[in-house]
């Protein structure tokens, strides 16, 4: 049974740390979804200027413009088949956040080519980003966003690199703690730091076909062009 992140690792899946590969098995394939749960040491953005434009994605639930310690969080990561019968699984993330709840949501899918995850962000998908997975010698996951690109109606464009940013995600497992441990960092090249995360969570996992795919985990549009 192989995963769309092993498909696109090849080689380098088996690399991985044994509860990473657990991790990013889920699929259709394996029938499983994962549910991550824990605390986010810090929460943060970068200069002031960068808030309204946090603020902004945060309607589509992209990003999120608070900054804080000690913030508990799950990550849902679900498999399903889309309206165009593509295989996706879901990355939405809640952050709970001294009064309100915060989402960043995701959905990804295999690139036409297999060599590529696809990562479509917010509620309507109109960001969408290439993805590259490799396991480091440690046996952790590195994650760089590539290409991304704006969709709406009949517009296809590439993001310029004085809007856009890139994403690195480093994931590990701790085995002193028993818990994995992430860090992202989404970086301006001209701007800077823009906004991260960091924390540790433990996973739990469920049959997918048992339970299904719970309302309001996926978005409310899907973009069909890869």
């Amino acid at each position: 049974m192989t995963s769309m992140f092993e498909t696109v690792m090849g080689a380098g899946f088996d690399r991985l740390h044994p509860r990473l590969r657990r991790r990013f098995s889920v699929g259709l394939a394996s029938g499983e979804a994962c549910t991550a749960r824990g605390v986010m040491d810090r929460v943060w953005h970068g200069r002031a200027f960068v808030k309204p434009f946090l603020a902004l994605g945060a309607t589509r639930n992209i990003l999120v413009p608070e900054a804080g310690r000690d913030i508990p969080f799950v990550i849902e990561n679900v498999p399903y088949t889309d309206s165009y019968g593509r295989e996706t699984v879901s990355f939405v993330r809640t952050f709970e956040l001294p009064g309100r709840s915060r989402r960043f949501d995701a959905q990804m899918v295999l690139g036409p080519r297999g060599d590529r995850i696809l990562d479509y962000l917010g509620t309507h998908q109109h960001l969408a980003s290439e993805l590259h997975f490799h396991a480091e010698p440690d046996g952790s996951l590195l994650i760089r966003s590539g290409e991304h690109r704006f969709r709406e109606g009949p517009v296809d464009v590439r993001v310029p690199e004085l809007l856009g940013a890139t994403a690195e995600v480093r994931e590990s497992y701790d085995e002193t703690a028993g818990r994995f441990r992430i860090r992202v960092r989404v970086v301006n090249r001209f701007f800077g730091p823009l906004f991260g995360y960091e924390g540790s969570f433990t996973a739990s996992y469920t049959d997918v076909r048992a339970h299904g795919v719970r309302p309001g985990l996926r978005p409310v549009r899907e973009e069909a062009r890869a």
